[in-house]
């Protein structure tokens, strides 16, 4: 019994650790995956490239990760930036001092 109560804090910290991994992998993949699908959206349309790339990455981020996205484009390619920060054990709680950036581009449509 007593061995248990020494090991299980260490047990806690240690799941809280790996927690913490998991969300800064799982951070990572959003940021991909949003910026991807951005600058395909600023690819695709018509008008207002900027503003469709912005909007659809903004559509695949869950609404607990802060993000900035911005979308310029480069000759023919439109390419999407976003940066969210990584949250400390829940998303909408407090946010670690660490930026993970997606970065994503697609060919200019039309």
């Amino acid at each position: 019994m007593v061995e248990f109560a020494g090991l299980f804090p260490l047990v806690l910290l240690m799941i809280a650790v790996v927690w913490q991994a998991v969300l800064i992998g799982h951070t990572f993949s959003l940021a991909g995956n949003a910026a991807d699908e951005g600058a395909r959206a600023g690819a695709a349309a018509r008008s207002g490239a900027e503003a469709a790339c912005v909007e659809a990455a903004r559509a695949h981020l869950p609404g607990a990760w802060q993000a900035t996205i911005t979308c310029p484009s480069s000759g023919l390619v439109r390419t999407a930036e976003v940066r969210l920060r990584v949250p400390m054990m829940f998303p909408g709680a407090i946010n670690l001092p660490i930026e993970v950036t997606g970065r994503a581009g697609a060919a200019e449509e039309g």
